[in-house]
């Protein structure tokens, strides 16, 4: 049942606290999430020791997004009245240029929330100037934004369209990949707001519209589902699983074929229309706590692909294709198109 009191969000973050315990490969996603309850509950100081957890030298894992991490922090932070202490971590995930949008995104929209809308918009621009060229100019991005990328696109819209400024190519970009029927400029008016007060049927009509369509860009973001993904043992990570459950060998005669295997798959379910392809990478002591989660033994083949959708649904999987500089999933150290990408068509 999803959370929906402050209680229930405290306890769905203790819940998500001791998971990490058990699963210390994915206490960065677990604590994550925790916080983000305990920030709904309004017990953000609480998330706060969460983030400053992840973020310590001498936490048990090197955090894999920290400025993610601080971002999240600062605009929790700013949310309980810290603001002179947000504002710095805001600085310094500028200052770091981060090529994950997410940072940069939770920045910028941490000053819009907090009217400072000027150093939003400078916030947005920032990323879009390193991560996707102005259309039309040096260095134009060669292909469409990615999904991660758009939300710096409509945030910076929305922002302009506050200020009132004049579109410009990032904004038609906004405008040109907007899936909602509503056009963008009618979505950040910032005049709507106006007709929530009216009593003219017709206004209310067209502000209802407005929101629908807003409720279903939101809710199509919310249903990405996570990858179907293919399970892939490191080489190491093979010998330890082999020596210690020799039966398995019958899945994995070798590391070598593995690999084919894992690539030929993808291929296949890729020529059959299947979407949203993924690897996930396993390790021995994750696989031996999953199966003792679910009451079996990990000689159980029938435990492997129930294992790769878990760690997938966890957000641990890796897309496939990589692209053909990329490097490539295998771990070789060689680029995707020169390794397991050779025939790739």
């Amino acid at each position: 049942m999803r959370p929906d009191t402050p209680a229930d969000h405290i306890a769905e973050a203790e819940r998500l606290e001791r998971t990490a315990g058990l699963y210390p490969e994915d206490t960065e996603h677990l604590l994550l999430q925790a916080a983000a309850h305990l920030e709904l509950a309004g017990e953000r100081d609480r998330a706060t020791t969460l983030y400053d957890r992840l973020l310590a030298p001498d936490a048990p894992q090197r955090a894999s997004a920290p400025t993610l991490i601080r971002a999240l922090k600062a605009s929790n932070l700013w949310e309980y009245g810290h603001e002179a202490e947000a504002r710095a971590i805001i600085d310094g995930v500028r200052a770091a240029a981060p090529r994950d949008p997410a940072p940069w995104v939770i920045a910028a929209e941490s000053l819009e929330s907090h009217d400072e809308l000027a150093q939003a918009q400078e916030t947005f621009t920032e990323a879009l100037e390193l991560l996707l060229p102005q259309p039309g100019g040096e260095g134009a991005p060669a292909s469409a934004p990615s999904y991660e990328q758009r939300p710096l696109l409509f945030g910076r819209h929305r922002v302009r369209r506050l200020l009132g400024a004049e579109h410009d190519a990032w904004d038609a970009l906004a405008d040109e990949i907007s899936s909602s029927p509503v056009p963008l400029d009618e979505l950040h008016d910032p005049k709507r707001i106006w007709s929530l007060g009216s009593d003219n049927p017709a206004e209310l009509r067209a502000e209802i519209s407005r929101i629908q369509a807003e409720l279903g860009s939101y809710r199509e973001a919310l249903s990405r589902p996570f990858p179907v993904a293919v399970l892939h043992w490191p080489s190491a990570e093979l010998t330890e699983l082999l020596t210690a459950y020799p039966s398995l060998e019958s899945e994995y005669p070798s590391h070598e074929a593995h690999l084919s295997t894992i690539e030929a798959s993808l291929r296949e379910l890729a020529s059959s229309g299947t979407p949203n392809l993924g690897i996930v990478t396993g390790t021995v002591p994750s696989y031996e706590a999953f199966a003792a989660s679910e009451g079996a033994q990990p000689t159980d083949v029938s435990l492997l692909p129930q294992y790769a959708t878990t760690l997938a649904a966890r957000g641990r999987a890796a897309g496939w294709p990589p692209e053909g500089n990329a490097e490539c999933w295998c771990g070789s150290g060689n680029a995707y198109a020169q390794c397991h990408g050779t025939d790739q068509a």
